[in-house]
């Protein structure tokens, strides 16, 4: 299975003990997948899905909070009244539908149907990436309007959810990973939290070893190449006026950087009798570097 699947699998058998938040996840399935038809002058509700979980879920909430019990895929008539009334889908006194696009504020509320809310958009309409590869968290919308409700509910949640335009869909979505720990907490899939949190460890390991091997490459390198640059210097110096014609202390550093070529400053100046300190083998061979430039080094 993948990561997706598997959050949703956790998802699914989350029930909140509250009706009010079976109410609200039962909205958001509702808005996000159901689909209303007249058939010879009766009403069906459906959930359109290949989703078998979802299936489960949206079953075992019509069972919990109405009694209902599904023998085919379709509600009827007045039990579709009945669902839809109770998540403010229907305004029985004016006898319409009312917009299935945006579930109603009234229900959502509270903090806890808030979490439940985005529970059922995810379950019915969301996927997330392996986190092995990408940390990406999205919802499918079918409206600008149900998008940005999805939004501004998952953003009340400190995280940074964006809104893009994909074909004929507006799509709510979360890039940052430890912002899709957050919302894998709110939705309360812990068990998918905790993999995906082994996992940014891993990846924040990998790059921090990754980073101290460039940087200790990087310092290699740099020291490779003042090393060449320094002999260079000394041997045109050599060439054109000797050695000879250095004072002692310049000589001497001279000497030994020929002889060692691949140690660092710091080990070079202990090689010195009396030993010196990194600073002062930089500012002899610093001095050196002036001394064949003067002398036309380069030019």
């Amino acid at each position: 299975m993948s990561f997706s699947s598997d959050v949703k699998k956790e998802l699914a058998g989350q029930i909140n003990a509250g009706r009010h938040c079976r109410l609200a996840e039962l909205a958001a399935i509702i808005s996000y997948a159901g689909k209303i038809r007249m058939k010879k002058g009766s009403i069906a509700l459906s959930i359109e899905t290949d989703n078998p979980l979802l299936k489960e879920k949206y079953e075992k909430l019509l069972a919990l909070l109405f009694k209902i019990e599904l023998s085919e895929n379709e509600l009827m008539d007045a039990d579709v009244l009945k669902v839809l009334e109770s998540v403010k889908m229907w305004d029985e006194r004016r006898g319409c539908f009312c917009n299935m696009e945006e579930v109603d504020g009234m229900l959502i509320m509270q903090t806890c149907c808030r979490r439940a809310f985005i529970r059922g958009a995810f379950l019915a309409s969301g996927s997330m990436s392996d986190p092995n590869k990408a940390y990406h968290f999205e919802v499918v919308c079918h409206s600008m309007q149900q998008a940005e409700q999805l939004q501004n509910t998952m953003n009340g949640f400190e995280v940074d959810a964006k809104i893009v335009v994909r074909k004929k869909n507006h799509v709510v979505y979360v890039k940052e990973g430890a912002h899709i720990v957050d919302l894998l907490n709110v939705m309360e899939a812990h068990v998918a939290l905790m993999n995906l949190e082994n996992v940014r460890i891993m990846k924040e390991m990998r790059n921090s070893v990754n980073r101290q091997v460039n940087c200790e490459t990087a310092n290699i390198s740099k020291t490779v190449n003042a090393a060449v640059r320094q002999i260079e210097d000394i041997e045109y110096i050599r060439a054109k006026k000797g050695l000879e014609s250095l004072p002692d202390n310049l000589k001497e550093i001279a000497l030994l950087r020929l002889e060692y070529p691949d140690v660092s400053l710091k080990e070079l100046g202990t090689y010195l009798d009396p030993p010196v300190g990194k600073s002062g083998v930089n500012h002899r061979l610093r001095r050196i570097t002036e001394i064949a430039a003067e002398m036309g080094a380069g030019q």
